[in-house]
């Protein structure tokens, strides 16, 4: 397999605070991998240093061979990397077309109709909503127009961040289906986060387990679910 993310020795601060302290992951190319912990762990905060905000301020992050620990956002997200952020984000008073507009600004305006046709077969929903102000729809609906917007910019890696939070049990079994058809009938590597450690683990080729800011445990999906600690801090009592 190719590696296609390398992040090795990697220290993140907020001002004083410490939030990453020394990670080591790798996520090799065509895999999904997770990363569970509770909340407050820094999950989101090695999403957000992988995109360049907040910057790693020690350790290196090499994305597909080359360096990105210091490249500036735009330059990362042009390499290939989209994020669909942790409460979604989308932009509320523009409609469904309008956002995922935005999220096909990186890319080559040739490919738009493809592309839009592409999120609107794994996401009929969308379709059916394109004129709608984004604000106006249900969580689930939300949470499938962040991955849609994400998607439009052809990401090599997908880095999604807590995409089941909130929402109802089944909708987030039908989340769980669509990064599964991304990955295996698209091609897409898929990095996740997620307090939804069943689901997560259960869908995830790899994993790794995460408690304030250092990597605790790794290992294939199956080999965290069946793993007795695992179970017990985030399997048995709810997450």
């Amino acid at each position: 397999m190719t590696r296609m993310l390398d992040i090795s020795g990697v220290h993140t601060y907020y001002g004083r605070i410490q939030a990453l302290k020394g990670v080591d992951l790798t996520v090799e190319k065509g895999e999904i991998v997770t990363l569970i912990g509770a909340n407050g762990a820094g999950k989101s905060t090695l999403l957000m240093t992988i995109c360049g905000r907040p910057r790693a301020s020690a350790g290196k992050i090499v994305y597909d061979g080359e360096d990105i620990t210091h490249k500036p956002t735009y330059e990362i997200v042009r390499h290939g990397i989209a994020q669909s952020p942790e409460g979604r984000r989308i932009f509320s008073r523009m409609t469904v077309l309008e956002n995922l507009q935005m999220g096909a600004t990186t890319g080559d305006p040739a490919n738009f109709d493809g592309d839009l046709e592409r999120v609107f077969t794994l996401f009929p929903r969308l379709k059916q909503r394109q004129t709608q102000r984004s604000g106006t729809m249900s969580g689930g609906e939300q949470q499938m127009l962040a991955i849609g917007r994400a998607l439009m910019s052809r990401p090599r890696l997908l880095l999604l961040d807590e995409p089941s939070l909130g929402l109802a049990p089944l909708v987030v079994k039908q989340i769980f289906e669509v990064i599964k058809e991304i990955n295996e009938q698209q091609g897409v590597t898929v990095f996740l986060v997620e307090q939804n450690a069943y689901h997560a683990l259960k869908l995830a080729h790899r994993g790794y387990v995460m408690k304030t800011g250092e990597i605790t445990m790794r290992g294939s999906g199956r080999e965290l679910l069946a793993n007795k600690e695992v179970r017990a801090a985030y399997l048995e009592g709810g997450h």
